[in-house]
C-alpha cells in the first residue's frame, strides 16, 4: 500500500467511508467553479459531521503534508474553494456540520455550524422573530462558513454591514489541529487581539471556520420598493445621501444599473420587461424598512413616505420616472430584474467580471473612466456596470463585442482588470469588495496592496501556518 493509499484509507477508517469520497464522478462538482474559470483535482474529499472530526482530518494532513482546501457551498467567484490542478490535496467538506446550536432572541444572536446555508440561518431566526440580514442570490446554497471565510456581504450591508460587522463569535480549526472555542455572544470584549477578525474574511488559509455565533436584528414590520429610473450615475450617488438623510437612513437596499444591464435581462430572462415606456440611463432599486410606523398600517406610512420622497425628486428632476410596489409580487419582479443579471450575462456571452469599491463620490467618476479605458482596450465592448453602489459596491462587468470570439475576448481580461483596477485604486478604491481573493485575484493583492500590508499579511499566515496547508495557493 502507497502512502497515499494508505493516508486515503485512514481517513476513510476515521469517517466513514460515506465521509471520505474519492469517486471522480461525485468529486465533478466539487474541483470547479461555477463560473468555469478554474478546474482542480484532489485526493478525495472529507465531509466530517463534528468540530472534532475536522480537528482529526487536519491532525492527519499535517502530518502526512497534505495540504487541505476547505469547501462550503462552491458558491465563491474567485477560486478560493476549488483546490488547485497537481492533484495532492484535499478538499474539506463543512455541509455536514449543519446544526443550530444555540438561539437567544433576547441577546438578538444565534449560533449556527459552518455548513448551514445562509437561507437556513434566515428561516432560524426569522422562527424567532428576529432578523439575520445577510442575504444574496446564492443564499440557498452559500454556506455560513464559507460567508464568513470570505467576508461576504450581499444586497443589505448598506443598512447592516456585512459578514465582518455581523460575527459576534467563532469557533474554528487552527493548522496544528487544535479547536479554538470563541463561540462569545458579547457585543464589548476588549481582552486584546480580536482574533476572530483574523479567520474573517481570510478564506480558509489561516484555519477552518466550523461555527459562528452572528448577530440578530429586530424583524422590519414594513418593507417599501421601488424602482426609479435615473438621467445620469452622478445623481444616483446624490439621490442616495438624500433618501438616507430624509428617511432617518431607512434605507435597507439601494441597487444600481444602467440600460445594458436592463436590456441584457428583458432579452434573456422569461418573464422580465422593462417596467417603464421609455428607455432611460440607468436604475436604482430602493428598499425602506422599518418597525411600527403606524399601529394600523405601518406597511402603508411607508409606502407614503418612499411616494413623498420620490415626489420631490420628480419635481427637482432628480428622476426621470418611479414606480413604487403596491404588494409583494411587485416587489419580487422588480428584484428579479436585478437578482437575474448574472443569468443574463452568461447567456449574451463572454463576461470579463469586476468586484470594485470606491467611495461613493467617486462611483460615477469611475464608471466613466473604466468604461471608456476598457472600450480603448477591447472595442466595442459592452460595460455593464451594476450592484450594491449604496455600500460603495459596484460589479463592474463587461459584455464581449457583438460578433467577437468569446474566447479571444476573454484572453484580455488581465490586461483589462490591470487598467480597471488601476482606476479604482487612483480613486481610493478596491479590486475587492465582497467576493475575495481566492486565486483569481492573488497577483492583484500583490500588486495592488502596499508592500507594510503585504509583509504584514505574509507574516500572519507564517505564523498560523508555517507549511503552508491551508488553502495553498490562495489570498497570499
Amino acid at each position: 500500500m502507497t502512502s497515499i493509499e494508505a493516508f486515503s484509507q485512514t481517513l476513510a477508517n476515521t469517517l466513514g467511508p460515506s465521509s471520505w469520497i474519492t469517486d471522480e464522478e461525485q468529486l465533478t462538482p466539487w474541483v470547479q467553479d461555477q463560473r468555469g474559470l478554474f478546474q482542480g483535482r484532489c485526493l478525495g474529499m472529507a465531509l466530517p459531521k463534528t468540530v472534532e472530526d475536522v480537528a482529526k482530518v487536519i491532525s492527519f494532513c499535517r502530518e502526512a503534508g497534505v495540504a487541505i482546501t476547505p469547501q462550503g457551498g462552491n458558491t465563491g467567484l474567485v477560486g478560493g474553494s476549488v483546490p488547485l490542478d497537481h492533484g495532492r490535496e484535499i478538499i474539506l467538506s463543512t455541509r455536514r456540520l449543519n446544526a443550530l446550536r444555540d438561539m437567544s432572541p433576547e441577546n438578538f444572536s444565534l449560533t449556527a455550524e459552518a455548513g448551514c446555508s445562509l437561507s437556513e440561518v434566515q428561516e432560524a431566526a426569522a422562527a424567532q422573530d428576529r432578523l439575520f440580514p445577510l442575504s444574496y442570490a446564492s443564499e440557498g446554497t452559500a454556506t455560513l462558513g464559507g460567508a464568513v471565510s470570505s467576508n461576504s456581504g450581499g444586497v443589505q450591508v448598506l443598512r447592516y454591514g456585512n459578514c465582518r460587522d455581523l460575527v459576534l463569535g467563532l469557533e474554528a480549526v487552527l493548522p496544528n489541529g487544535e479547536i479554538w472555542h470563541g463561540l462569545r455572544g458579547l457585543r464589548k470584549d476588549n481582552r486584546g487581539y480580536d482574533l476572530k477578525q483574523l479567520l474573517i474574511g481570510a478564506e480558509g488559509t489561516l484555519g477552518i471556520v466550523t461555527a459562528a455565533t452572528v448577530k440578530l436584528f429586530s424583524r422590519p414590520r414594513a418593507l417599501a420598493t421601488a424602482f426609479v429610473a435615473l438621467p445620469n450615475q452622478a445623481i444616483a450617488m446624490a439621490l442616495l445621501a438624500k433618501l438616507r438623510n430624509d428617511s432617518g437612513d431607512l434605507v435597507t437596499a439601494f441597487e444600481f444599473m444602467d440600460r445594458f444591464c436592463l436590456e441584457l435581462v428583458t432579452r434573456h430572462i422569461s418573464n422580465c420587461r422593462d417596467p417603464f415606456t421609455e428607455p432611460h440611463a440607468c436604475y436604482a432599486l430602493i428598499q425602506l424598512s422599518s418597525g411600527l410606523l403606524s399601529e394600523d398600517d405601518p406597511q402603508s406610512n411607508l409606502i407614503d413616505l418612499m411616494e413623498y420622497f420620490l415626489g420631490q425628486a420628480l419635481e427637482e428632476g432628480w428622476v426621470c420616472d418611479a414606480l413604487i410596489a403596491q404588494n409583494d409580487s411587485q416587489s419580487k419582479a422588480f428584484w428579479r430584474l436585478r437578482e437575474s443579471l448574472p443569468e443574463a450575462q452568461t447567456q449574451e456571452g463572454g463576461s470579463i467580471k469586476h468586484d470594485i469599491s470606491v467611495p461613493l463620490p467617486q462611483m460615477a467618476t469611475f464608471i466613466d473612466q473604466a468604461s471608456i479605458r476598457v472600450k480603448e482596450i477591447v472595442p466595442g465592448c459592452r460595460p455593464a456596470p451594476f450592484g450594491h453602489v449604496g455600500d460603495g459596491n459596484i460589479h463592474f462587468n463587461i459584455t464581449q463585442p457583438l460578433g467577437m470570439d468569446k474566447q479571444a475576448f476573454l484572453d484580455h481580461w488581465e490586461e483589462v482588470a490591470q487598467a480597471v483596477h488601476t482606476i479604482a485604486e487612483a480613486l481610493g478604491g478596491s479590486m475587492s469588495a465582497e467576493h475575495g481573493i481566492g486565486r483569481l485575484k492573488r497577483e492583484a493583492l500583490a500588486a495592488q496592496m502596499p508592500a507594510p500590508e503585504m509583509t504584514l499579511m505574509r507574516g500572519v499566515k507564517q505564523l498560523f501556518d508555517p507549511e503552508n496547508l491551508m488553502n495553498p495557493g490562495k489570498v497570499v
